[in-house]
């Protein structure tokens, strides 16, 4: 009775093998996909948000867009910690980590401490 239950398990373990080895290279695909995408994409953490709401900032899948290629840019200069200027508002942004710590409006920026660089986003 065991040699039956061993002999079902290697067959399925076979089965199984062949199925996963046929669909790796598409896994992979998505995979990179899917890390290339978090990768770009734009994180707004919670005191950002709540910055945002407070002063009747809004920022659309576009202006993320926007902001995610302005990022990118800074990332390969090598900066660590900016801030960007885009429509009527300045962000803080950590670049490696792809997230705005911050927001407020372009009026209210007077002095900017802590960063290593400044980019107008257009």
């Amino acid at each position: 009775m065991i040699q039956q239950i061993n002999g079902i398990s290697n067959s399925s373990n076979g089965i199984n093998n062949n199925i996963h080895a046929g669909n790796s290279s598409k896994n992979n695909e998505n995979f990179s996909k899917i890390l290339e995408q978090s990768q770009e994409q734009v994180k707004i953490s919670k005191h950002a948000r709540q910055r945002l709401n407070a002063r009747n900032l809004d920022l659309q899948n576009s202006d993320l867009s926007h902001i995610g290629q302005a990022m990118s840019e800074l990332d390969e200069k090598g900066s660590k910690d900016s801030l960007l200027l885009y429509k009527d508002m300045g962000l803080i942004a950590n670049v490696q980590n792809r997230t705005i710590i911050t927001a407020m409006n372009v009026n209210e920026i007077n002095t900017v401490t802590n960063i290593d660089s400044t980019k107008f986003v257009k």
